[in-house]
């Protein structure tokens, strides 16, 4: 493998369907390897096309496509290889479901590059239980509804195991609480080494998850860079077609009514309460195991990833938040209560690097005790 920082590496690109108008520009962006990344734009930006070509799909007209720092062939014997290392979810899953049961979809992919049958009902597994669909395995792919094929294109996608994985609007049709698990599972997922890229016109959703933000604005790239460096300039989100982050707003009003500085610029509400609270933060007990751990009976109780989650549906685990349970927990805590974090194993890395960012940026060091 390169060992280039870009995974991804779009250079001077220009794309026109049927010779016509240009819906890319131009267009120059890098993706860090390991990275979450968002292609951030108004509908009819260009996201769409730009994901296309990640994995050669589309050629573009002019200038290139890196991968691991190498120009992608479009040999077809090459386009096979870098389709099985750059997955694409569209945003349509109907452009992508073929088969007539959940498993056989899954199962397409792998079975199509020639891998063993055991290796494929293994990946198959594996992508069903990430996704949560091990018990709709023999649904008709025609009787799931839209979240449903969605979730089954993606698992199609991670049955590949690729090194990239990019979600055209993944969240785009789905229920809040199917949001969230997607938005944890991608967090698994980058935990494990994946490099995840979505697009989005969904800002707060781009603020608060993403590593970096690649604007397009009319088949144009016009920014690149961390999430608070674009929204930091209000006139050029304007122009991009797009909105500040509704926590961006509430932190600067609030800081204005309070007459303090907007800075550091807070991306979720446990933040904003660590900048702003004067408790002496609680505790917080993470359990990997699900049984509660050494957890006192008052702590409130939160599930950060899929784990867990059928349990406390179930009613077999005491849980207040079953769904954004991380920031729900770190709000407690802030608060100066206990709160227990129902974890995934997966995740660690990602609760770690949150507690480290509310101690180093805001100021708030938070007691986590591991079981």
């Amino acid at each position: 493998m390169n060992n280039s920082e870009w995974v991804l590496d779009a250079r001077n690109v220009s794309y026109a369907y049927g010779g016509k108008t240009l819906a890319l520009q131009d267009v120059s962006l890098r993706i860090a390897r390991g990275s979450k990344a968002t292609i951030l734009g108004a509908n009819g930006a260009g996201k769409s096309t730009l994901f296309l070509h990640f994995n050669g799909i589309l050629r573009p007209r002019s200038g290139e496509i890196l991968f691991d720092g190498a120009p992608i062939s479009y040999r077809a014997k090459d386009l096979g290889a870098i389709r099985e290392r750059v997955a694409v979810v569209l945003q349509n899953p109907d452009d992508q479901i073929f088969s007539s049961t959940v498993e056989e979809d899954v199962a397409f992919g792998p079975m199509n590059l020639g891998i063993p049958r055991s290796e494929v009902d293994k990946r198959t597994e594996e992508a069903l239980t990430l996704t949560g669909l091990s018990k709709m395995r023999e649904r008709s792919t025609q009787q799931l509804s839209f979240g449903q094929r969605k979730r089954v294109a993606l698992a199609g996608a991670l049955a590949m195991r690729p090194q990239v994985l990019v979600m055209d609007e993944p969240t785009a049709g789905m229920d809040t609480h199917m949001v969230g698990e997607i938005m944890e599972l991608t967090d698994k997922l980058n935990e494990q080494g994946m490099t995840i890229v979505i697009s989005t016109h969904d800002v707060d959703l781009a603020y608060c998850w993403s590593d970096s933000v690649h604007v397009l604005d009319r088949g144009r790239a016009v920014f690149s860079g961390t999430p608070e460096g674009f929204f930091n300039r209000p006139r050029d989100v304007n122009d991009a077609g797009l909105v500040v982050p509704s926590m961006y707003e509430i932190n600067r009003l609030a800081m204005a009514s309070l007459d303090l500085p907007e800075h550091p610029h807070p991306k979720t509400s446990s933040e904003l309460l660590a900048k702003m609270s004067k408790c002496l933060p609680g505790r917080l007990f993470v359990d990997q195991g699900g049984n509660g751990g050494s957890a006192p009976p008052h702590a409130t109780a939160g599930i950060y990833g899929p784990m867990h989650r059928a349990a406390a549906a179930a009613g077999e685990l005491n849980i207040e938040y079953s769904y954004n349970g991380l920031e729900g927990c770190l709000g407690e805590v802030l608060l100066g209560r206990d709160a227990v974090l129902v974890l995934d194993p997966g995740l660690k890395g990602q609760v770690e690097r949150k507690l480290d960012r509310l101690d180093k940026v805001f100021g708030q060091r938070i007691e986590a005790l591991w079981d």
